[in-house]
């Protein structure tokens, strides 16, 4: 898989990117099985926890090397 991006839906992450989980918890954002994990993307997630979806994205590209 290419890039993450704000658009991608959070668990098509974390599926694609297993490591990418610490990066959501260091964000608030644990709960990977809840019910909102299985329709928002990660702007909407990062939103409502009060993070910047940007620098999420970056974390995450960061770690997964792209």
């Amino acid at each position: 898989m290419a890039k993450v991006t704000k658009d991608m839906g959070i668990l098509e992450i974390v599926q694609a990117h297993p490591e990418s989980v610490e990066i959501f918890q260091k964000y608030g954002m644990g709960c990977l099985g809840c019910a909102a994990a299985r329709f928002e993307n990660l702007e909407a997630g990062a939103k409502v926890h009060g993070f910047d979806p940007d620098a999420m994205v970056d974390d995450i590209n960061a770690l997964i090397g792209e």
